[in-house]
């Protein structure tokens, strides 16, 4: 996937909430993330949905929980390096 055909990259947040959808599936699970973070999973699921628009308050949760579970850690960092760093880890990690 080149940088321009990045959809995350590009502001796509449809996109970046099926990658989340499906990275909690494949780890720690709708149930056990709205567990930990004292949420509902239905209400999880929603977030995520087509429709859905999570506020950043949970949105963060989400994720800050879902790394201390897997051990993989979200940086963002400014510039070109760090934009084909992000489309390195989008295709490694979360496309294979």
């Amino acid at each position: 996937m080149s940088l321009q055909q990045s959809p995350l990259l590009e502001g796509d947040v449809d996109t970046g909430k099926i990658v989340l959808r499906d990275y909690i599936n494949a780890t720690v699970g709708f149930e056990g993330l709205a567990e930990d973070i004292g949420k509902p999973s239905k209400s999880l699921m929603r977030m995520l949905s087509d429709a859905g628009n999570p506020s950043a308050t949970n949105l963060f949760a989400m994720i800050s929980q879902l790394q201390k579970a897997t051990g993989i850690h979200l940086h963002v960092r400014a510039g070109r390096e760090a934009t084909a760093y992000a489309v390195a880890f989008y295709d490694a990690y979360l496309c294979s």
